[in-house]
């Protein structure tokens, strides 16, 4: 024997001689099984936000099981197809792991509904939940097909660089998919179910052609596994959802106010972002936007319009109030969320016109095409879950804040933070490099540091009315107090300026009091 035929009979000998699959065959089921991985990532995210919120730490804890889980399928599926045909165990992973991206929709909703809240635990929890399992099994599965095709040790460099080439693929594909396209259109429990689905279809028909070729039982999918794929779409369809509609970015509802009859509460994940009295537009609810509206009253005269721009719209409270109470007002809103907008329009009773116009954009981006020195006002209430989005927080965006403004105009600003109030106190070291005049509204727990929630940063380039901020805070109602000059000196302390090049909002955040 020769020694090439030796080499390229090694292979064969170690499978037992198995077939190959038909290089299309092998293709297609390495595309699928990546692809669906990305799938359960993507949608994994949105599926535990209604119960654990949007933060870094829930995008890292799903990121990080499912590269786990696809390491783990990867090594494990390459070892045991060193020792039993593959042929017998690809297309009962592919049900198996297409029945269990199903069965994760009702698993996660009911794990949900019990362990909740921003803390490690539940996030760990839950990311696990929605990934790890159907994530290794489907990862299982490329390594045992290019065991299948190795026939030629003189190939091994062509095919296992082809058939990762077209995993990677399928991953890719998958993701601009997703994230562009099917979140844009689906629910993501549509999308899981549909991803499942067709696993499981892609996983049959694989049996099929396995059994009948030579390989007679071998690719036999068991019975039970098809059964799993059943039920999960069945408990599917009874599991508990906080979620009235799935918008791009939230899970969002809206509730009435059992205390007054034209009470409307817009709750985005699992928070109150809202609130909107259908009958009359200057009624407001939270606290902190009748902080913003004392803002108001004090920096501009009475009853006259102003020119204002509105990061973060939500239910629209503010701009529909100064449209009342300043006729003549002109508000551009800037809305990341297309679904937040429609909910506005169908529930919430909003009219856009010349005088409230509507933009759906991100923040930064719809800052960036402001016109320079044309707002009176700018308002920021843009939140993903209790963080302001970083790329709002920095000098550079502050910057373009500050361009936007007419010489005497005011920027105010929702913040959420919670002792020690790391947050709050970067923001505010952020604003007095941009502005020369900040101040800082809260109650007076917050200011010493034992508690925290809401509170607004205001600041302009013109000495604030603060003696007049702090009379208007008591006509709206609310106990706050101002911080300026020495007393704010104090409260920042040596709390670092937040840039594009190192902004850890949501390290910095405290998301909630302690117990």
């Amino acid at each position: 024997m020769s020694r090439t035929e030796s080499t390229t009979g090694a292979t064969t000998e170690g499978t037992g001689a198995s077939a190959p699959l038909p290089g299309w065959v092998a293709a297609t089921v390495t595309f699928l099984s990546s692809g669906a991985v990305l799938v359960m990532e993507i949608v994994g995210l949105r599926l535990i936000a209604p119960y654990v919120g949007v933060t870094l730490q829930t995008s890292t804890a799903v990121i990080g099981f499912a590269l786990a889980a696809i390491a783990l399928g990867a090594w494990t599926g390459g070892a045991v197809a060193d020792r039993v045909d593959p042929r017998r165990l690809i297309a009962p992973l592919m049900v198996a792991g297409g029945a269990l991206v199903i069965a994760v929709l009702p698993l996660v909703r009911f794990a949900g509904s019990v362990v909740s809240g921003a803390d490690a635990g539940a996030v760990l929890l839950l990311a696990a939940v929605a990934v790890v399992v159907p994530a290794a099994l489907l990862s299982a599965v490329p390594p045992m097909v290019v065991k299948l095709q190795l026939s030629n040790l003189d190939e091994t460099g062509a095919v296992v660089g082809r058939l990762s080439g077209i995993g990677t693929l399928g991953a890719i594909a998958a993701t601009f998919v997703t994230g562009f396209l099917l979140i844009a259109v689906l629910p993501s429990s549509v999308i899981l179910v549909g991803t499942g689905v067709v696993t499981v279809a892609a996983g049959l028909a694989l049996g099929v052609l396995l059994r009948r070729g030579a390989a007679g039982a071998q690719g036999r999918v068991p019975v039970g596994l098809v059964l799993l794929a059943v039920v999960g779409a069945l408990l599917a369809a009874v599991a508990p959802t906080p979620c009235e509609e799935e918008t791009a970015y939230h899970c969002a509802r809206v509730v009435a106010d059992p205390e007054r009859e034209s009470g409307r509460v817009l709750m985005l994940d699992t928070l109150r972002h809202s609130y909107v009295d259908l009958d009359d537009p200057t009624h407001l609810e939270f606290d902190y936007v009748r902080a913003i509206a004392a803002v108001t009253d004090a920096s501009f005269p009475a009853g006259e319009p102003v020119s204002a721009l509105h990061i973060g719209g939500g239910g629209l409270t503010l701009p529909r109030y100064l449209a009342e109470v300043r006729p003549g007002t002109v508000s551009r809103v800037v809305e990341v969320d297309p679904g937040v907008v429609a909910i506005d329009r169908e529930q919430l009773g909003l009219e856009t016109s010349d005088a409230l116009r509507v933009d759906v954009a991100d923040g930064r981006v719809g800052l960036a095409e402001e016109p320079a020195g044309e707002r009176d006002l700018v308002v920021g209430d843009a939140f993903g879950g209790l963080s302001v989005p970083w790329q709002l927080t920095t000098v550079e965006a502050l910057e373009l804040v500050d361009r936007s403004l007419t010489a005497g105009g005011v920027y105010a600003v929702n913040l959420i933070d919670h002792p020690p109030l790391d947050f709050v106190r970067a923001e505010l070291a952020t604003l007095r490099e941009v502005f020369d005049h900040v101040a800082l509204l809260a109650r007076v727990p917050v200011l010493t540091g034992e508690d925290g929630g809401n509170v607004i940063a205001v600041a302009s380039q013109r000495p604030l009315d603060t003696e007049g901020i702090a009379a208007a805070l008591l006509d709206h109602d609310l106990a706050w107090r101002v911080a300026e000059g020495a007393d704010l000196d104090a409260f920042v302390g040596d709390a670092p300026v937040l840039t594009d090049d190192h902004a850890p909002v949501d390290q910095l955040l405290t998301p909630y009091g302690r117990p």
